[in-house]
């Protein structure tokens, strides 16, 4: 099989065939200029997976009123109601910015928010989610892949109480917890459905590691598992992919993410920062899930060495591919120039040897 676009052969790809060459996928641009030569080099050379988002919220849309305040280098959100006022505060640098006060701290504040009216997101809103979705895929073409990234029902609970608070709620109240999802389930399936009738044809999904990584096995099965397959098959019912994406330890999950039915798994990290023996996992997955992955975007491909880097990338092909693998990183969305030159020089590298 040859002459296949980086949109064909990516698809190809998550759809665990055999490709003409296996893809070479930057997510993102990371802190590239989009604007500069090495960004146009990779958007041209790879097989660059790109994402959009609407910026849309379907776990509460239009419910609750919204009001922002800035102090020094903290944003302050306040959400009220007729009944209560609850604060978010997020801090920022010159590099990142992360939530240090979440809004929900006792079971009460969580049975509050659950009480409030739902208002949906309103027509316009979701035209214009699936609007930008549509303009990034036309502008990308045939040089990559476009995907909408979404977040499943447990990042409803998870993005309101802090980590602390919903490991103790888990714990405490799982039945609330569990409640938490179930309700965000019921707000993002038509919220899918309506982006799916509009063109939508792929989605990154992402929110699993919160239960993978914080909460263990059982709350995966009942919070992610469950609920991620009625929205999986949501997707796959207009023909879309379904890509899913779970930071940190996978091998014991990789199972359960089989069975939630989704086209492709990403980063699949290596130790350190993660479990995953790529033989075994390719092992498990294969013809069911491709796997994307697994050169971690900071310590690998934004550190080491071009020969180091090809030598990694060498060896994830002969244990992974050809069909149903994508060569990429760990969507850190951060990685700089030498992480560019290094994934170019894989993709090089892809071409000459004919992978």
């Amino acid at each position: 099989m040859m002459g296949m676009s980086s949109r064909e052969r990516l698809l190809s790809s998550l759809h665990c065939e055999t490709p003409d060459r296996i893809p070479v996928s930057p997510q993102g641009l990371g802190r590239l200029d989009p604007n500069s030569h090495i960004a146009h080099r990779l958007i041209e050379e790879t097989d660059i997976i790109i994402y959009s988002g609407g910026g849309v919220d379907p776990f509460m849309a239009n419910s609750i009123r919204s009001r922002t305040i800035t102090e020094g280098s903290s944003t302050i959100t306040l959400y009220s109601t007729s009944k209560f006022e609850l604060r978010r505060v997020t801090r920022s640098t010159e590099k990142t910015s992360a939530c240090v006060e979440f809004p929900l701290k006792t079971r009460e504040d969580v049975e509050m928010l659950l009480e409030v009216p739902y208002i949906p997101p309103r027509e316009e809103q979701i035209e214009e989610a699936a609007r930008r979705f549509i303009e990034t895929k036309d502008w990308l073409g045939d040089r990559g892949l476009c995907m909408y990234g979404i977040g499943d029902a447990i990042c409803f609970p998870a993005t309101w109480l802090s980590p602390e608070d919903l490991c103790i709620m888990w714990h405490d109240f799982p039945d609330l917890i569990l409640e938490m999802v179930e309700v965000a389930n019921k707000r993002l399936l038509p919220f899918v459905e309506e982006l799916c009738k509009r063109g939508v044809d792929a989605f990154r999904i992402v929110g699993g590691e919160y239960a993978s990584v914080q909460l263990g096995p059982k709350a995966f099965d009942l919070l992610v598992k469950l609920p991620d397959k009625e929205l999986v098959d949501v997707i796959h019912s207009f023909g879309a992919l379904a890509y899913f994406h779970n930071h940190g330890p996978i091998m014991r999950y990789l199972e359960p993410i089989a069975e939630i039915g989704v086209d492709a798994l990403d980063p699949l990290e290596a130790p350190p920062w993660g479990d995953c023996d790529i033989g075994e996992a390719k092992r498990i997955l294969k013809g069911r899930v491709c796997i994307v992955g697994n050169l971690d975007d900071m310590e690998v491909l934004d550190k080491k060495s071009r020969d180091e880097v090809l030598e990694m990338g060498e060896e994830l092909i002969e244990k992974a591919g050809p069909d149903g693998f994508v060569l990429s990183g760990t969507a850190s969305g951060i990685y700089g120039e030498r992480a560019a030159f290094n994934f170019l020089a894989l993709a090089e590298l892809v071409r000459k040897a004919g992978f």
